[in-house]
């Protein structure tokens, strides 16, 4: 694959995501995905490492029961060989204090053989821990 088809397969998993379908960011990881949202903290239930296409979904099943994403926007795309890196804008609610944040996260995407097998998120942990906490 090109850069520009993995900009697309990116471009691709986040509409799935704002579908809600799981099921269809999934056929575009390799089996034995590394996802992980790095974070010091806790707080949140989804920081932390997953590994493989289930790992990955419970990352996805854990952000639907905390929180409600109000605002998505992935923009700013760069690529390499192998890998893409994006920011993405976004607003979210906790569903459990109602209390919402607004920033921007640095996601880091790396390909193997036509699918993805690397994922990284980061993400300003202060403010998402502000919502649970």
């Amino acid at each position: 694959m090109s850069p520009q088809e993995h900009v697309g397969v990116v471009q691709a998993l986040y509409e799935a995501f704002g579908r809600g379908d799981v099921a269809a960011i999934q056929e575009r990881l390799a089996d034995d995905v590394d996802w992980a949202v790095e974070a010091e903290s806790t707080t949140a239930p989804w920081f932390g490492p997953r590994s493989g296409k289930d790992g990955a979904a419970s990352f996805f099943a854990e952000l639907g029961q905390n929180i409600e994403v109000s605002d998505f926007r992935p923009h700013s795309f760069a690529t390499g060989e192998n890998d893409v890196h994006c920011l993405v804008d976004w607003t979210f609610r906790s569903r459990s204090t109602d209390r919402e944040a607004t920033m921007t996260m640095h996601h880091y995407w790396r390909f193997r053989d036509g699918k993805i097998a690397y994922f990284r998120g980061s993400e300003d942990t202060e403010q998402t821990a502000k919502l649970f906490g």
